[in-house]
């Protein structure tokens, strides 16, 4: 009897087949090749190590900034006093903006804004940013300056893996906030419940909020915005608080700043690294420095999410290689109320780093990312203690019965996600 199933019926297995394979090659082609050995001579506790970053990262130390720990939902008052505050301008860029509950109330303050006549720029991503045709208006005609970072174009495909995942908000150039919170409604609350993330943002002022205003400006250009418009004249000198290093990042063939950062912090360290990301994903060059941070004895802890994630493959890709970190004595912990989402190193207590990246590939090497190197051992402290307290909701894995804890298909999905590790 003849065949009589649709041709069509027939060929879809073998088009998903060939888009797999054609997606997975693109993947692969993305992934940088080089690996980096990092070592420190300078102490991550000695004074000059400051200087030694900023020298080899090409950047300016800033002297006398003040930091303020946002945790959770405590976050967003803060921020929206500042934009209803504000007087002069408001730059805002957010891999994530949703108009939900709390993106009403962030539209309704920028709108505001706008229409006392402050200058308000905003860049979104218009992957992680959801704004209806309606608010784009809404915005527009209040006087608001929307670009969209990279738009998604079918001619396009390569472009579409490289994102802004910036996340900055600097009023009067005066006031800024980074970290890992977007504008969405999962950010409300206080972990309290798996709807609601946990997530850490920090206030800053003194003279590193040039350097975040000096970040937007480069992004506002790339997105089309036709000014550049000029930065206030740098501050004076002060006497107390943190030193910064303000750090961004763009899509590189080579290794970033950013990437370098985090190379030379794990190599700096001499007594404790503690890593506290979602989405840790390892290339052969972090894999080495941490190896070489264990051999040194430093005490190394990493703190990620677990089963509660929004990004299930990339959590099976970093699941491959916690064998090996194990092995070595690393101590990893997931953390179970909800999604970790709080990007934070700290190294030996004496100073800690910030900002938007997550500590994978894909924050190192392909997306736009702001990162600050705060030299303050009081805020290396208080996150150490956020830290400590995180990891009493975490479960700690032990090497001896990490490889039981898996079904088969568990260690399937994650052999077959670690392919495309390096640009997760």
């Amino acid at each position: 009897m003849a065949d009589t199933t649709p041709k069509k019926r027939r060929r879809w297995p073998r088009r998903v087949a060939i888009g797999v394979v054609v997606f997975a090659g693109l993947l692969l082609l993305a992934q940088d090749q080089d690996t980096l050995r990092v070592e420190s001579p300078v102490e991550a506790g000695n004074p000059r190590f400051a200087d030694y970053v900023a020298s080899l990262v090409g950047a300016a130390v800033e002297p006398g900034d003040a930091y303020q720990v946002l945790r959770n939902g405590e976050a967003f008052p803060p921020m929206l006093e500042a934009i209803k505050q504000s007087k002069q301008r408001i730059n805002f860029e957010t891999y994530v903006f949703k108009d939900e509950k709390i993106g009403e109330q962030f539209l309704q303050a920028l709108v505001q804004a706008a229409q006392r006549g402050v200058v308000v720029r905003m860049i979104l991503d218009p992957i992680g940013s959801v704004l209806s045709d309606e608010n784009q208006e809404r915005l527009k005609n209040a006087g608001v300056q929307v670009s969209w970072f990279n738009p998604l174009h079918f001619w396009s495909l390569e472009e579409t893996n490289y994102r802004t995942h910036r996340k900055t908000l600097v009023v009067d150039g005066e006031v800024a906030f980074t970290g890992g919170m977007g504008v969405a409604d999962q950010w409300l609350g206080n972990a309290q419940s798996p709807e609601h993330w946990r997530d850490t943002q920090f206030q800053i002022t003194g003279p590193a909020v040039r350097a975040l205003e000096a970040s937007f400006y480069e992004n506002w250009i790339e997105s089309g915005g036709r000014s550049a418009p000029a930065l206030d004249p740098e501050m004076p000198s002060r006497a107390t608080g943190a030193r910064s290093v303000v750090l961004w990042s763009n899509p590189t063939a080579g290794a970033s700043n950013v990437k370098l950062l985090y190379l030379l912090a794990i190599g700096a360290a001499r007594k404790t690294l503690d890593i506290q990301s979602p989405y840790i994903t390892l290339d052969e060059s972090t894999r080495w420095s941490l190896a070489e941070a264990r051999k040194r004895g430093v005490r190394v802890r990493m703190l990620s999410e677990g089963e509660i994630t929004d990004a299930m493959p990339v959590k099976h890709a970093s699941r491959f290689g916690y064998q090996e970190l194990l092995d070595q004595g690393v101590e990893i912990y997931e953390y179970q109320p909800t999604m970790m989402h709080t990007k934070a190193v700290m190294v030996d207590g004496a100073f800690s780093i910030i900002g938007s990246a997550n500590f994978g590939n894909r924050s190192f090497e392909l997306n736009d990312e702001l990162t600050v190197a705060v030299f303050d051992p009081e805020l290396a402290q208080a996150l150490i203690g956020d830290f400590e307290k995180d990891m009493q909701a975490s479960t700690k894995l032990e090497a001896a019965t990490w490889k039981d804890q898996r079904s088969i298909f568990g260690k399937l999905q994650e052999r077959w996600w670690s392919i495309f590790g390096e640009v997760f």
